[in-house]
């Protein structure tokens, strides 16, 4: 028997509600908990008021959502199947001769379109906002600025000492990000007047103090000094210089490949960020095998009535899923599995697992 378009637009439309229902509900306690978390971050911050919080819990809201909606996928179609159940639509539509495989494919197809609506127009706006709660964090909260820039120039780095600011530009880096080729820094005494510059054929990051090599000196009134070796201070350590990169989060899937491409034309390594856009690009797969064990803990626990096993499968399974991403991309970002590997793991376990149990429960 084939599923009419009326009844699969029904079956459609309360996938999407029950989706829609659990995903603001852990948005809802999402947000009160990161404002708790906010409010004693921003202790001792006078700048940091009320209004600033919220807007802050606000624009970090998108980006939680990404990260929750596989979860809120599964519970809400656990509890859609659930409610067919009760109210016997899910028993009379098996009666006439509808199988497993038809009944869910309404709720596939949309949550392999919500996946694509993710992944093309929300995150890229998540991306936006993401990136603004990062500057108001680090600006009320941490107390810094962003304190470099990566082009297809290459780096440019700022720093400053009791002495005034410099300016540091190189077009190669090493993939630590500790050594710099072709490099220029701009010297000024206080935040705005130029006092010279120093070119180098390459520096070194050591503790404290860069050191350059073959470099000229040039300061204003005096002759050129050409040195072997020359330092300058430096209160910036590698750690600092890592984390000064916008975080994968704060790029849209569009621009990540731009990105990526830019980051490794400067010599760094763009692990982080290829690890982050194969994972937002298997949203729509992962999403889908929601779904599917969903229907097979539904299917199979709601037919003997074991409603509380039922929820605990659906716990547990969560859990599951996130600590087997965090386990395989840490990974994938320390180089002991490939990217794609890495970021395609938990989609293709659960879709398998998904597609194994319920073809076991339907065909035997």
């Amino acid at each position: 028997m084939r599923l009419s378009p009326t009844f699969s637009l029904y079956l459609g439309r309360q996938f999407l509600l029950g989706i829609g229902f659990v995903l603001g509900i852990l948005l809802a306690l999402i947000f009160l908990i990161d404002v708790v978390e906010l409010l004693r971050r921003a202790a001792g911050h006078d700048a940091a008021g009320f209004s600033l919080i919220l807007g802050m819990a606000a624009l970090n809201l998108p980006s939680l959502a990404q990260k929750v909606l596989p979860v809120a996928t599964l519970f809400g179609a656990i509890v859609t199947f659930s409610r067919l159940t009760r109210s016997h639509e899910l028993i009379v539509a098996r009666a006439a001769g509808i199988s497993v495989w038809q009944f869910l494919a309404p709720a596939l197809v949309i949550a392999l379109l919500l996946g694509t609506f993710m992944v093309t127009l929300f995150n890229p706006l998540a991306a936006i906002m993401s990136s603004r709660y990062e500057q108001l964090e680090g600006r009320f909260l941490e107390g810094r600025q962003s304190l470099l820039a990566v082009s297809a120039t290459g780096l440019w780095l700022r720093q400053a000492d009791e002495f005034g600011q410099s300016v540091i530009h190189a077009r190669h880096v090493s993939s630590a990000g500790t050594e710099l080729r072709d490099v220029i820094v701009f010297l000024y005494k206080g935040t705005d007047k130029f006092t010279g510059r120093i070119d180098a054929k390459g520096a070194i990051l050591l503790d404290g103090r860069w050191r350059l090599s073959d470099a000229l000196l040039t300061r204003a009134g005096r002759p050129a000094l050409r040195l072997p070796e020359y330092e300058i201070k430096t209160t910036l350590t590698l750690a600092q210089i890592q984390e000064g990169f916008a975080s994968p989060q704060t790029l849209s899937f569009w621009s990540l490949p731009g990105f990526i491409r830019t980051l490794e034309l400067a010599g760094f390594s763009a692990t982080r960020h290829r690890l982050h856009w194969h994972s937002v690009l298997s949203t729509p797969l992962l999403l889908a095998a929601m779904i599917l064990l969903a229907a097979t803990f539904s299917l199979r626990l709601t037919r003997s009535g074991h409603t509380g096993l039922l929820l605990g499968a659906g716990v547990l399974t969560g859990f599951l899923l996130y600590f087997v991403s965090d386990v395989v991309h840490a990974f994938g970002i320390a180089g002991n599995l490939p990217i794609i590997l890495a970021a395609w793991t938990p989609t293709g376990v659960c879709t398998l697992l998904g597609l194994s149990l319920l073809l076991h429960l339907e065909d035997g």
